[in-house]
Protein backbone atom coordinates (compact mmCIF):
# COMPACT_ATOMS: atom_id res chain seq x y z
CA UNK A 1 0.00 0.00 0.00
CA UNK A 2 1.49 3.39 -0.75
CA UNK A 3 2.23 6.01 1.56
CA UNK A 4 -0.57 7.94 0.07
CA UNK A 5 -3.19 5.45 0.90
CA UNK A 6 -2.76 5.03 4.62
CA UNK A 7 -3.11 8.97 5.24
CA UNK A 8 -5.78 9.04 7.51
CA UNK A 9 -8.07 11.95 6.80
CA UNK A 10 -10.59 13.51 9.28
CA UNK A 11 -13.87 13.96 8.91
CA UNK A 12 -13.40 18.21 7.82
CA UNK A 13 -10.45 17.25 6.21
CA UNK A 14 -12.12 14.91 3.79
CA UNK A 15 -15.11 17.63 3.14
CA UNK A 16 -11.93 20.39 2.27
CA UNK A 17 -10.81 17.62 0.25
CA UNK A 18 -13.95 16.95 -1.91
CA UNK A 19 -14.74 20.31 -1.91
CA UNK A 20 -11.38 21.70 -3.85
CA UNK A 21 -11.32 18.12 -6.11
CA UNK A 22 -15.29 18.92 -6.93
CA UNK A 23 -13.91 22.64 -8.12
CA UNK A 24 -15.63 24.45 -5.45
CA UNK A 25 -12.14 26.64 -4.54
CA UNK A 26 -10.07 27.03 -1.77
CA UNK A 27 -11.97 29.57 -0.10
CA UNK A 28 -14.89 27.68 -0.11
CA UNK A 29 -13.01 24.54 0.75
CA UNK A 30 -11.40 26.17 3.82
CA UNK A 31 -14.73 27.35 5.79
CA UNK A 32 -15.23 23.84 7.59
CA UNK A 33 -11.49 24.44 8.90
CA UNK A 34 -12.02 28.13 9.85
CA UNK A 35 -15.86 26.64 11.64
CA UNK A 36 -13.75 24.19 13.41
CA UNK A 37 -10.74 26.45 15.13
CA UNK A 38 -13.48 29.00 15.70
CA UNK A 39 -15.70 26.61 17.51
CA UNK A 40 -12.44 25.28 19.32
CA UNK A 41 -11.17 28.53 20.16
CA UNK A 42 -14.67 28.94 21.76
CA UNK A 43 -14.84 26.02 23.63
CA UNK A 44 -11.17 27.22 25.02
CA UNK A 45 -12.54 30.41 26.08
CA UNK A 46 -15.54 28.86 28.02
CA UNK A 47 -13.31 26.39 30.08
CA UNK A 48 -11.14 29.19 31.29
CA UNK A 49 -14.46 31.22 31.99
CA UNK A 50 -15.63 29.06 34.36
CA UNK A 51 -12.50 27.78 35.62
CA UNK A 52 -11.52 32.12 36.72
CA UNK A 53 -14.97 32.63 37.79
CA UNK A 54 -15.28 29.01 39.89
CA UNK A 55 -18.21 27.08 39.37
CA UNK A 56 -20.80 28.64 41.94
CA UNK A 57 -23.63 27.09 40.07
CA UNK A 58 -22.75 28.80 36.52
CA UNK A 59 -22.19 25.20 34.00
CA UNK A 60 -22.44 24.96 30.50
CA UNK A 61 -25.69 25.25 29.20
CA UNK A 62 -25.83 23.82 25.59
CA UNK A 63 -24.88 25.93 22.50
CA UNK A 64 -26.19 28.87 20.20
CA UNK A 65 -25.94 28.65 16.80
CA UNK A 66 -25.34 31.60 14.23
CA UNK A 67 -24.47 32.25 10.36
CA UNK A 68 -21.24 33.66 10.68
CA UNK A 69 -19.84 35.43 7.45
CA UNK A 70 -15.91 35.15 6.71
CA UNK A 71 -13.82 35.80 3.74
CA UNK A 72 -13.79 32.12 3.54
CA UNK A 73 -17.50 32.05 3.01
CA UNK A 74 -20.17 31.53 5.10
CA UNK A 75 -20.86 28.93 7.76
CA UNK A 76 -23.36 28.38 10.85
CA UNK A 77 -21.18 28.79 14.19
CA UNK A 78 -22.07 27.07 17.43
CA UNK A 79 -21.16 28.79 20.42
CA UNK A 80 -21.31 27.34 24.25
CA UNK A 81 -23.69 29.64 26.43
CA UNK A 82 -23.11 29.40 30.15
CA UNK A 83 -26.32 28.97 32.61
CA UNK A 84 -25.59 32.10 34.36
CA UNK A 85 -25.26 34.42 31.02
CA UNK A 86 -21.97 35.45 31.77
CA UNK A 87 -19.83 34.13 29.43
CA UNK A 88 -18.52 36.95 26.88
CA UNK A 89 -16.67 35.54 23.93
CA UNK A 90 -13.88 37.41 22.77
CA UNK A 91 -12.86 35.59 19.62
CA UNK A 92 -16.42 36.52 18.36
CA UNK A 93 -18.55 38.81 19.99
CA UNK A 94 -22.15 37.55 20.95
CA UNK A 95 -23.80 40.04 18.46
CA UNK A 96 -20.88 39.61 16.09
CA UNK A 97 -21.56 37.85 12.54
CA UNK A 98 -19.08 39.04 10.33
CA UNK A 99 -15.83 36.78 11.21
CA UNK A 100 -12.97 39.86 11.56
CA UNK A 101 -12.77 43.32 10.14
CA UNK A 102 -11.00 42.06 6.29
CA UNK A 103 -14.40 41.64 4.64
CA UNK A 104 -15.25 45.39 6.25
CA UNK A 105 -11.78 46.51 4.88
CA UNK A 106 -12.89 45.22 1.26
CA UNK A 107 -16.27 46.68 1.40
CA UNK A 108 -14.52 50.40 2.55
CA UNK A 109 -12.05 49.26 -0.64
CA UNK A 110 -14.38 48.57 -3.15
CA UNK A 111 -16.63 51.75 -2.07
CA UNK A 112 -13.60 53.98 -1.97
CA UNK A 113 -13.28 52.88 -6.04
CA UNK A 114 -16.55 53.60 -6.79
CA UNK A 115 -18.38 50.46 -6.95
CA UNK A 116 -22.25 50.47 -6.01
CA UNK A 117 -23.64 48.58 -3.40
CA UNK A 118 -25.05 46.58 -5.65
CA UNK A 119 -21.83 46.28 -7.15
CA UNK A 120 -19.88 44.90 -3.98
CA UNK A 121 -22.54 42.97 -3.04
CA UNK A 122 -21.77 40.99 -6.52
CA UNK A 123 -18.60 41.12 -6.21
CA UNK A 124 -18.19 39.51 -2.13
CA UNK A 125 -20.61 36.89 -3.61
CA UNK A 126 -18.86 35.99 -6.57
CA UNK A 127 -15.35 35.95 -4.64
CA UNK A 128 -16.16 35.14 -1.07
CA UNK A 129 -19.39 33.31 -1.09
CA UNK A 130 -20.67 35.63 1.10
CA UNK A 131 -24.01 37.11 1.11
CA UNK A 132 -24.18 40.91 2.40
CA UNK A 133 -27.15 43.26 1.79
CA UNK A 134 -26.88 47.20 1.01
CA UNK A 135 -28.05 48.24 4.45
CA UNK A 136 -24.97 46.52 5.97
CA UNK A 137 -22.89 48.06 3.52
CA UNK A 138 -23.58 51.71 4.30
CA UNK A 139 -23.59 50.80 8.05
CA UNK A 140 -20.18 49.52 6.89
CA UNK A 141 -19.36 52.67 5.02
CA UNK A 142 -21.12 55.20 7.49
CA UNK A 143 -18.27 54.56 9.54
CA UNK A 144 -16.08 56.76 7.29
CA UNK A 145 -18.14 59.74 8.84
CA UNK A 146 -16.43 60.41 12.01
CA UNK A 147 -13.14 60.07 10.40
CA UNK A 148 -14.10 62.69 7.45
CA UNK A 149 -15.78 65.21 10.22
CA UNK A 150 -12.32 64.52 12.24
CA UNK A 151 -10.50 65.48 9.01
CA UNK A 152 -12.05 68.59 8.26
CA UNK A 153 -11.48 69.67 11.72
CA UNK A 154 -8.54 68.29 12.31
CA UNK A 155 -5.63 71.74 13.25
CA UNK A 156 -3.60 72.77 10.16
CA UNK A 157 0.27 74.34 10.05
CA UNK A 158 0.58 78.25 10.58
CA UNK A 159 2.05 78.73 6.94
CA UNK A 160 1.57 77.30 3.38
CA UNK A 161 3.65 78.42 1.03
CA UNK A 162 1.60 77.69 -2.14
CA UNK A 163 -2.34 77.35 -1.72
CA UNK A 164 -4.64 75.40 -4.85
CA UNK A 165 -8.09 77.19 -4.59
CA UNK A 166 -10.90 75.60 -6.64
CA UNK A 167 -14.32 74.18 -6.78
CA UNK A 168 -15.19 70.53 -8.73
CA UNK A 169 -18.89 69.60 -9.19
CA UNK A 170 -21.81 67.09 -8.77
CA UNK A 171 -25.30 66.11 -8.75
CA UNK A 172 -27.41 65.01 -6.17
CA UNK A 173 -31.15 64.06 -5.99
CA UNK A 174 -33.00 66.06 -3.32
CA UNK A 175 -36.53 65.79 -3.08
CA UNK A 176 -37.29 64.40 -5.94
CA UNK A 177 -35.15 66.60 -8.23
CA UNK A 178 -31.38 66.87 -9.12
CA UNK A 179 -29.70 70.20 -8.03
CA UNK A 180 -26.02 70.84 -7.84
CA UNK A 181 -23.60 70.54 -5.36
CA UNK A 182 -19.71 71.97 -5.78
CA UNK A 183 -16.77 70.34 -3.79
CA UNK A 184 -14.59 73.56 -2.63
CA UNK A 185 -10.63 72.00 -2.73
CA UNK A 186 -7.90 73.55 -1.33
CA UNK A 187 -4.94 72.07 -1.95
CA UNK A 188 -1.29 73.11 0.21
CA UNK A 189 2.26 72.88 -0.33
CA UNK A 190 4.01 72.65 3.00
CA UNK A 191 7.13 74.68 4.06
CA UNK A 192 8.55 71.21 3.42
CA UNK A 193 7.63 70.65 0.33
CA UNK A 194 4.31 68.34 0.70
CA UNK A 195 1.39 68.43 -0.88
CA UNK A 196 -1.65 68.81 1.73
CA UNK A 197 -5.54 68.69 1.36
CA UNK A 198 -6.13 71.49 3.68
CA UNK A 199 -10.45 70.89 4.04
CA UNK A 200 -13.56 68.71 2.09
CA UNK A 201 -16.04 72.07 1.79
CA UNK A 202 -19.57 71.56 0.32
CA UNK A 203 -22.35 74.12 -1.25
CA UNK A 204 -24.57 74.50 -3.76
CA UNK A 205 -22.99 76.67 -6.13
CA UNK A 206 -19.12 78.21 -6.30
CA UNK A 207 -19.09 81.44 -4.99
CA UNK A 208 -16.78 84.45 -4.04
CA UNK A 209 -18.67 84.55 -0.68
CA UNK A 210 -18.90 80.98 0.42
CA UNK A 211 -14.82 80.65 -0.79
CA UNK A 212 -14.45 83.66 2.09
CA UNK A 213 -16.02 81.86 5.03
CA UNK A 214 -13.69 78.85 3.98
CA UNK A 215 -10.31 80.84 4.86
CA UNK A 216 -11.97 82.08 7.21
CA UNK A 217 -12.37 78.25 8.79
CA UNK A 218 -8.77 77.92 7.71
CA UNK A 219 -7.72 80.87 9.98
CA UNK A 220 -9.59 79.57 13.17
CA UNK A 221 -7.45 76.14 12.12
CA UNK A 222 -4.61 77.90 12.56
CA UNK A 223 -3.57 78.40 8.60
CA UNK A 224 -1.35 81.95 9.71
CA UNK A 225 -0.12 82.74 6.57
CA UNK A 226 -0.29 81.72 3.04
CA UNK A 227 2.45 83.34 0.64
CA UNK A 228 1.05 82.42 -2.47
CA UNK A 229 -3.09 81.65 -3.60
CA UNK A 230 -3.29 80.31 -6.92
CA UNK A 231 -7.26 80.79 -8.32
CA UNK A 232 -9.11 80.57 -11.40
CA UNK A 233 -11.06 84.05 -12.87
CA UNK A 234 -13.79 83.82 -10.46
CA UNK A 235 -15.53 87.31 -9.49
CA UNK A 236 -14.39 88.52 -6.38
CA UNK A 237 -12.49 85.58 -5.26
CA UNK A 238 -8.96 87.80 -5.02
CA UNK A 239 -10.91 90.11 -2.48
CA UNK A 240 -12.16 87.18 -0.87
CA UNK A 241 -8.54 85.48 -0.17
CA UNK A 242 -7.09 89.51 0.71
CA UNK A 243 -9.87 90.29 3.62
CA UNK A 244 -8.77 87.10 5.34
CA UNK A 245 -4.85 86.93 4.18
CA UNK A 246 -4.46 90.51 3.59
CA UNK A 247 -0.19 89.72 2.41
CA UNK A 248 -1.36 86.57 0.37
CA UNK A 249 -0.13 86.90 -3.38
CA UNK A 250 -3.20 86.24 -5.74
CA UNK A 251 -2.00 84.14 -9.12
CA UNK A 252 -4.26 83.74 -11.57
CA UNK A 253 -4.52 80.61 -13.50
CA UNK A 254 -3.09 81.22 -16.91
CA UNK A 255 -4.85 77.90 -18.07
CA UNK A 256 -8.00 79.05 -16.98
CA UNK A 257 -7.67 82.36 -18.58
CA UNK A 258 -6.87 80.96 -21.93
CA UNK A 259 -9.63 78.32 -22.04
CA UNK A 260 -11.79 81.43 -21.74
CA UNK A 261 -10.56 83.52 -23.93
CA UNK A 262 -10.53 80.81 -26.82
CA UNK A 263 -14.44 80.52 -25.76
CA UNK A 264 -15.17 83.86 -27.87
CA UNK A 265 -12.51 83.70 -30.45
CA UNK A 266 -13.64 82.43 -33.55
CA UNK A 267 -12.60 79.01 -34.57
CA UNK A 268 -11.17 80.21 -37.94
CA UNK A 269 -8.94 83.09 -36.05
CA UNK A 270 -8.30 80.69 -32.68
CA UNK A 271 -4.87 79.08 -33.69
CA UNK A 272 -3.22 82.37 -34.90
CA UNK A 273 -4.78 84.04 -31.66
CA UNK A 274 -2.92 81.06 -29.73
CA UNK A 275 0.30 81.79 -31.14
CA UNK A 276 0.04 85.70 -30.17
CA UNK A 277 -0.81 84.30 -26.06
CA UNK A 278 2.17 82.26 -25.92
CA UNK A 279 4.05 84.87 -26.84
CA UNK A 280 2.72 86.90 -23.44
CA UNK A 281 2.38 83.81 -21.14
CA UNK A 282 6.01 82.10 -22.41
CA UNK A 283 7.65 85.26 -22.23
CA UNK A 284 10.98 85.37 -20.61
CA UNK A 285 10.02 88.60 -18.47
CA UNK A 286 7.16 90.73 -17.26
CA UNK A 287 8.24 93.21 -19.52
CA UNK A 288 8.65 91.41 -22.64
CA UNK A 289 5.37 89.91 -21.57
CA UNK A 290 3.35 93.30 -21.62
CA UNK A 291 5.36 94.53 -24.92
CA UNK A 292 3.57 91.38 -26.35
CA UNK A 293 0.52 91.79 -24.51
CA UNK A 294 0.32 95.60 -25.97
CA UNK A 295 0.66 93.80 -29.75
CA UNK A 296 -1.86 91.69 -28.91
CA UNK A 297 -4.09 94.78 -28.09
CA UNK A 298 -3.68 96.78 -30.87
CA UNK A 299 -4.27 93.46 -33.24
CA UNK A 300 -6.98 92.07 -31.63
CA UNK A 301 -9.25 94.72 -29.36
CA UNK A 302 -11.77 95.52 -32.42
CA UNK A 303 -12.82 91.70 -33.24
CA UNK A 304 -12.70 90.55 -29.55
CA UNK A 305 -12.69 93.64 -26.96
CA UNK A 306 -13.89 91.09 -24.52
CA UNK A 307 -10.94 88.94 -24.57
CA UNK A 308 -8.09 91.74 -24.44
CA UNK A 309 -10.22 93.80 -22.14
CA UNK A 310 -9.80 90.07 -19.69
CA UNK A 311 -5.96 90.14 -20.07
CA UNK A 312 -5.54 94.02 -19.50
CA UNK A 313 -8.15 94.12 -16.34
CA UNK A 314 -6.26 91.25 -14.83
CA UNK A 315 -3.01 91.33 -15.90
CA UNK A 316 -1.38 92.19 -12.58
CA UNK A 317 -2.66 88.99 -10.95
CA UNK A 318 -1.99 86.98 -14.13
CA UNK A 319 1.53 88.11 -14.80
CA UNK A 320 2.84 87.48 -10.86
CA UNK A 321 4.14 84.85 -11.71
CA UNK A 322 7.12 86.52 -13.62
CA UNK A 323 9.07 87.65 -10.65
CA UNK A 324 9.89 83.91 -9.81
CA UNK A 325 12.59 81.68 -11.41
CA UNK A 326 11.29 78.77 -14.05
CA UNK A 327 10.84 76.03 -10.91
CA UNK A 328 8.07 78.26 -8.71
CA UNK A 329 6.99 79.55 -12.24
CA UNK A 330 6.13 75.97 -12.79
CA UNK A 331 4.48 75.81 -9.77
CA UNK A 332 2.27 78.79 -9.61
CA UNK A 333 1.41 79.78 -13.27
CA UNK A 334 -1.90 76.98 -13.31
CA UNK A 335 -4.37 75.73 -11.11
CA UNK A 336 -2.92 72.27 -12.76
CA UNK A 337 -2.17 70.71 -9.33
CA UNK A 338 -5.75 70.56 -7.96
CA UNK A 339 -7.38 69.39 -11.37
CA UNK A 340 -5.18 66.12 -11.00
CA UNK A 341 -6.20 66.20 -7.57
CA UNK A 342 -10.20 66.68 -9.51
CA UNK A 343 -9.17 63.89 -11.86
CA UNK A 344 -8.57 61.43 -9.50
CA UNK A 345 -11.93 62.07 -8.18
CA UNK A 346 -13.31 61.72 -11.17
CA UNK A 347 -12.21 58.57 -11.46
CA UNK A 348 -13.92 57.02 -8.32
CA UNK A 349 -17.02 58.96 -9.04
CA UNK A 350 -17.38 58.97 -12.78
CA UNK A 351 -19.99 55.94 -12.18
CA UNK A 352 -22.13 58.18 -10.26
CA UNK A 353 -24.74 59.87 -12.54
CA UNK A 354 -25.86 61.87 -8.93
CA UNK A 355 -25.47 61.06 -5.48
CA UNK A 356 -28.40 59.96 -2.91
CA UNK A 357 -27.59 62.28 -1.07
CA UNK A 358 -24.76 64.77 0.80
CA UNK A 359 -23.09 62.60 3.07
CA UNK A 360 -23.04 59.90 0.04
CA UNK A 361 -20.35 62.40 -2.13
CA UNK A 362 -18.78 63.30 0.92
CA UNK A 363 -17.98 59.80 2.03
CA UNK A 364 -16.49 58.98 -1.95
CA UNK A 365 -14.75 62.41 -2.47
CA UNK A 366 -12.82 61.73 1.28
CA UNK A 367 -11.83 58.18 -0.31
CA UNK A 368 -10.55 59.99 -2.96
CA UNK A 369 -8.67 62.25 -1.37
CA UNK A 370 -7.32 59.30 1.46
CA UNK A 371 -5.66 57.79 -1.83
CA UNK A 372 -4.36 60.96 -2.59
CA UNK A 373 -2.47 61.67 0.21
CA UNK A 374 -0.83 58.05 0.75
CA UNK A 375 0.83 58.67 -2.78
CA UNK A 376 1.98 62.21 -1.51
CA UNK A 377 4.99 61.04 0.72
CA UNK A 378 7.60 63.16 -0.45
CA UNK A 379 8.52 66.72 -1.35
CA UNK A 380 7.68 67.97 -4.73
CA UNK A 381 10.73 68.14 -7.25
CA UNK A 382 13.42 71.19 -6.88
CA UNK A 383 11.69 72.02 -3.58
CA UNK A 384 15.25 72.96 -1.43
CA UNK A 385 15.84 75.80 -4.27
CA UNK A 386 11.99 76.46 -4.11
CA UNK A 387 12.19 77.29 -0.59
CA UNK A 388 15.60 79.05 -1.12
CA UNK A 389 13.79 81.72 -3.48
CA UNK A 390 10.46 81.96 -1.67
CA UNK A 391 12.78 83.11 1.56
CA UNK A 392 14.37 85.44 -0.31
CA UNK A 393 10.48 86.97 -2.09
CA UNK A 394 9.12 86.61 1.29
CA UNK A 395 11.84 87.06 4.17
CA UNK A 396 10.70 85.70 7.17
CA UNK A 397 7.52 84.48 6.57
CA UNK A 398 8.37 80.91 6.00
CA UNK A 399 10.17 81.04 9.54
CA UNK A 400 7.67 79.39 11.75
CA UNK A 401 8.39 76.09 9.87
CA UNK A 402 11.61 75.94 9.42
CA UNK A 403 13.31 73.88 11.85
Amino acid sequence: MSRKNRIKLSAVEQQILADIQSGSGLQSALAPMVKRVMEAALEGEMDAHLEERGHNGNRRNGKARKRVKSSSGAFELEAPRDRNGTFEPQVIKKRQTVLTDDLDAKILNLYASGMSYSDIRCNLEEIYQVKISSGAINKITERLLPALQEFRERPLEAVYAIVYLDAIHFKLRENGRVVPKAIYTLLGITSDGKKDILGLYINDTEGANFWAGVLASLKERGVEDILIACIDGLKGFPEAINAIYPKTEIQLCIIHQIRNSMRYVASKDQKEFMVDLKTIYQASSKDVAEVNLLKLIEKWSKKYSVVTDSWSRNWEELSAYFKYDRHIRKLVYTTNAVEGLHRMIRKYTKSKGSFTSENALLKLVFCAYKKALKKWTQPIQNWALIVSQLEIHFPKRLSLKIK
